[in-house]
């Protein structure tokens, strides 16, 4: 299975955690090479003073909650659409172990597919605000979790229905049965 690449606002916060990790060196590398912005454009697209960004990358200022807050969705916008468009389905492993395809066209567009394993509600909740995050145009989840998920996020939710396999299990607990 191909190794998904860390997002870029990861690396950056994880920045902030490790010990030999420096902040503003990691975003202004995000910000110029990865993203190929100046600093004036990228504040402005987040939404966050040109100065208070300066300071953040030039002088080693930390930034405050919001202006994290900020600069990490912008990053994660603007990688989320370079990287194009997708479908977030969320699962058990062994269920996501069966998907094949990484990609499905629809109407001569390619549609990647994005794997989520869930084991619990909760997982399921937590990757679906993700997924969102992370850009997917819509969630493929289990009907157990759907409603719920549906509440959380402001993406269309679609609920796996497997008729085949649901049907074949049906058969198979009237033999254990012994029906």
């Amino acid at each position: 299975m191909k190794k998904m690449q860390k997002r870029l606002s990861d690396q950056l916060l994880r920045s902030l955690t490790e010990k030999s990790g420096d902040f503003s060196v990691r975003l202004r590398r995000i910000i110029k090479e990865d993203l190929d912005m100046d600093l004036q454009r990228f504040a402005k697209r987040a939404g966050v003073a040109s100065s208070t960004l300066y300071k953040i990358v030039s002088e080693g200022r930390a930034p405050n909650l919001r202006t994290l807050r900020a600069i990490v969705r912008c990053i994660d916008d603007i990688e989320g659409k370079a990287r194009g468009e997708f479908i977030a389905v969320i699962a058990a492993r062994s269920v996501l172990d069966r998907i094949e395809e990484r990609t499905v066209d629809i109407d001569n567009r390619k549609i990647q597919v994005r794997e989520y394993p869930a084991s619990t509600i909760e997982d399921a909740i937590v990757a679906a605000i993700r997924a969102e995050d992370e850009g997917a145009r819509a969630v493929v989840c289990a009907p157990i979790v759907s409603s719920t998920v549906e509440r959380v996020v402001h993406v269309p939710i679609v609920t796996i229905a497997p008729k085949e396999s649901v049907l074949e299990a049906i058969r198979i607990g009237a033999k254990k049965a012994s029906l």
